[in-house]
């Protein structure tokens, strides 16, 4: 599952990130590196961008780059699935 298919309110814990996709060094820079818990905050009306909260701030993603980041998604009892 990738970044851009969590829902509102959805937790996910990154896996990877798409070495292919031209801003995965930079998302990595940001926080954005396997093992990291993310949750899906907001999405704005078009769908673009994304508003997650990532190790306690907010990080607004364009849709093409979070489909370069695959995570598990995580339940509310934190275990992942």
């Amino acid at each position: 599952m990738t970044l851009d298919q969590l829902t509102i309110g959805q937790e996910g814990r990154v896996e990877q990130l798409d070495a292919s996709c031209g801003s995965a060094a930079r998302l990595m820079e940001m926080g954005l590196v396997p093992g990291t818990a993310v949750r899906v905050v907001r999405v704005a009306p078009l769908g673009d961008p994304i508003d997650i909260l990532v190790r306690g701030y907010h990080l607004s993603l364009r849709r093409s780059e979070a489909r370069g980041v695959t995570v598990g998604r995580v339940d509310t009892a934190g275990a992942a699935t």
